[in-house]
């Protein structure tokens, strides 16, 4: 087999954002990033992230949104107002109300969309991340529908037997030949917390048992620190574990190796709308174990 090297270059997260990011105010993703691939020398590069060039998708137009009105700024807020006042059942009601005018917004600002996302979808991003409701990929991305194919679970847990998020990854990876895969954790998890207790959840028990195992096996070093500085480190290992457990799969690293997949681990704060790259560089003894290890023909 030929050296394997890891494709590493600092740089900000990502060209798959483009314009649109800028044009949302939301915070750009801090520096220090190391991607993971696996190139061959023969292959297409994969397109790299960059924020500062729009990215070309398939999936939409590149034409930008019209800006809005300040009737529409006013009436937004107002809805959003609105919504806080209602019980649940009117919530539900004016969530429906809400798709309808803004699909009929999204049909007048990018006609295409719609009709070219009815023919299929090729997204660049595989996107593993918590269920938890305040992260939103596509909207903190700044991306829109067709952009990110999506896998959410309670605390971003990857088991290594779960059909569910194999399934997923093998689809994402084989058949729509995404370019980056990102594993997600966030600052004031849920399912953190619960795994840094020591409460009987019951059917959650099984399902946050790989944090539990992180937590025995770095218990010197989360007792050293603060609950909420231990609750961020096992968010961190937690990420990293999945990436590792997404790099065992011979898929991946096949998609590695021949195409130049990425693969990337980010922490999402609530708090701020930032996200945070974390260094996840393998050695190239490591590469090669893994590839020895895990990929099959």
């Amino acid at each position: 087999m030929s050296a394997v090297r890891v494709a590493s270059r600092s740089g900000v997260l990502s060209r798959v954002l483009g314009a649109s990011w800028k044009s949302s105010g939301l915070v750009q993703v801090t520096r220090s990033r190391v991607t993971h691939s696996l190139p061959n020398p023969s292959a297409a590069r994969a397109q790299p992230f960059s924020m500062t060039t729009p990215f070309s998708c398939a999936n939409h137009t590149s034409a930008t949104a019209a800006p809005q009105s300040s009737t529409e700024k006013s009436a937004n807020a107002k809805t959003q107002t609105d919504m806080d006042t209602l019980n649940s059942a009117d919530r539900y009601a004016a969530a429906l109300r809400n798709n309808k005018e803004w699909a009929a917004q999204v049909a007048r600002e990018q006609p295409d969309l719609f009709p070219t996302l009815a023919n299929g979808q090729k997204p660049q991003i595989l996107w593993i991340g918590c269920s938890d409701s305040r992260c939103p990929e596509t909207t903190f991305l700044g991306l829109k529908p067709g952009d990110v194919f999506v896998h959410r679970n309670i605390a971003n847990v990857l088991h290594p037997g779960d059909l569910s998020s194999s399934a997923v990854i093998e689809y994402a990876v084989q058949y729509l030949r995404v370019q980056h895969v990102i594993v997600c954790g966030h600052t004031a998890c849920g399912g953190v917390a619960a795994a840094m207790g020591n409460k009987n959840l019951g059917i959650l028990d099984p399902w946050l048992l790989p944090l539990r195992q992180l937590r025995e096996r770095n218990l010197e070093l989360l007792q050293s620190l603060s609950p909420e500085d231990a609750a961020m480190k096992l968010a961190e290992l937690n990420v990293r574990e999945g990436l590792n457990i997404v790099k065992q799969k011979s898929v991946v690293l096949s998609a590695m190796q021949e195409r130049g997949l990425e693969l990337h681990g980010l922490i999402y704060d609530v708090g701020s709308g930032v996200l945070s790259e974390l260094d996840t560089q393998d050695s190239e003894e490591a590469i090669r174990a893994r590839l020895t290890a895990f990929k099959t023909e």
